[in-house]
């Protein structure tokens, strides 16, 4: 490690999973760890999107459940959705989060300051806080200042009508008829919590089918179930300009066609959170999409300065962030440098929280065929597992992708109920090198979904 007469100066600018865990790590191993947060320690998009998404998906399927729950051999009973319960439960656990991160940040050491940072040269960064000014000298600097929804050219969200993503954790009421405009991760996310709340949906494609990144299998799963569910999917058509009065909006689409509904909301990604930073001024290189070129130990063109999360450009995971935070921390303080591999983040494991659940990790099965790699790709259904038929959640599979000549596990996917805990035997696999026969070998519990896995492995 390294030695210093006096501890290494360390500043965190955000305090997301990047930024809040190498904070974590590096005051752990003796640095002194300055943490800059204006919006919410715990990253606004961790706390103010993932977290209160997942909550209220979470909420929604616990109204789902009694929808069916007669299929169960109990007599059905009606729910009905409590908007401002369900806001309480949202802010609570946004608030337990934080306090949690601050007392553990705290208890390590750290200072914590909440206001707006930037470099005034390669080793000073400029505080904003509480409105006085401070200079603070730092050895090393992290920028992980995250992401936030990207708007179109086409509207401006007006938080009543008109809906980024941050304005639906709970939304001003629920939508009578709420349009959601885009199809990948969060678009999906959105047409399943909103659905099983009990509002129609209109999910406008711009291909022809969602989640266009993902294994088509995959996808024609959740399509069946959007349509058993009466969602209204307009396929192929791209959002071109949004009209708001007092009480419905209307979409038109670029070939023409119209949808007409109470509310909309805007998931069409988001651009990471590099402005105003003063990286000009330290001589941090950004590309043109404003993210910032990172070396495998995450830092950038300016050795001492690194970059973590969402503002890498690399995959837009909490998970990811996480590691890339570890990574930094150890690297600035000269531990366990030796020890670190890669970060290959082709074998990043990733969850879509719909219903039912998509989660995935390592190679795709169409990019196998695409780039004409021979694979060995084995498939077993739910409805074959005794747990899946127990809890009448019989729907999806099990998909694993292995070299046939090694037998190594090269990928996977997984659609059904807690696909995005099961995945992590896969993604593990993937991680380790692992073989089919190592998973196959594996003694599961009985009756579990995890034996879908050991028989996809046979």
């Amino acid at each position: 490690m390294r030695t210093h007469s006096a501890p290494l100066s360390f500043v965190v600018i955000g305090g997301g999973p990047a930024g809040n865990q190498a904070a974590t790590c590096a005051a752990r191993l003796g640095a002194r760890v300055t943490l800059i947060e204006r919006d919410i320690m715990g990253g606004a998009a961790h706390l103010l999107d993932c977290i209160p998404s997942k909550a209220m998906i979470a909420s929604g399927a616990a109204v789902a459940y009694t929808r069916h729950i007669g299929e169960m051999g109990v007599t059905a009973v009606q729910s009905e959705m409590d908007l401002s319960s369900m806001r309480d439960r949202v802010e609570a656990i946004r608030f337990r989060m934080e306090e949690s991160l601050c007392g553990l940040l705290r208890s390590q050491g750290a200072r914590l300051i909440r206001g707006t940072a930037r470099l005034d040269g390669a080793h000073r960064v400029l505080v904003e806080s509480e409105g006085r000014q401070e200079a603070i000298d730092a050895d090393a600097i992290l920028i992980s200042t995250g992401s936030r929804p990207r708007i179109p050219d086409f509207c401006v969200p007006d938080g009543k009508r008109v809906l980024t993503t941050r304005d639906c954790y709970p939304p001003p009421e629920l939508p009578e008829h709420v349009i959601v405009v885009g199809s990948g991760v969060t678009g999906v996310e959105f047409v399943h919590m909103f659905s099983s709340l009990g509002s129609a949906v209109t999910l406008i494609v711009s291909r022809q089918q969602v989640l266009p990144n993902r294994d088509p299998e995959v996808a024609a799963v959740l399509e069946q179930e959007f349509l058993d569910r009466g969602v209204n999917l307009l396929k192929g058509a791209r959002a071109s300009a949004v009209e708001a009065t007092v009480d419905s909006v209307s979409v038109a689409c670029d070939d023409g066609r119209r949808v007409n509904g109470s509310h909309v909301v805007l998931t069409i990604g988001s651009i990471p959170n590099t402005e105003d930073l003063g990286l000009e001024t330290a001589g941090v290189s950004v590309d043109r999409n404003g993210y910032i070129p990172i070396t495998p130990q995450c830092q950038t063109n300016v050795p001492h300065i690194y970059a973590a999360g969402d503002v890498s450009g690399k995959l837009p995971l909490s998970s990811v962030a996480t590691m890339q935070g570890r990574r930094v921390a150890n690297h600035v303080m000269g531990a366990n440098l030796l020890d670190q591999r890669r970060i290959d983040y082709d074998k990043a494991a990733s969850a879509i929280f719909t219903d039912p659940e998509i989660a995935d990790v390592g190679l795709a099965e169409a990019d196998a065929f695409a780039g004409g790699r021979k694979i060995r790709v084995t498939k077993v259904p739910f409805s074959t597992t005794a747990k899946a038929l127990i809890d009448n959640e019989a729907r999806g599979f099990v998909k694993i992708i292995s070299d046939p000549a090694t037998g190594v596990v090269l990928g996977g996917s997984i659609v059904g109920k807690h696909a995005a805990e099961l995945i992590s035997v896969i993604a593990l696999a993937v991680t380790a090198n692992l073989r089919v026969s190592d998973i196959a070998d594996s003694l599961f519990v009985h009756p579990a979904l995890s034996e879908a896995l050991a028989e996809a492995a046979d």
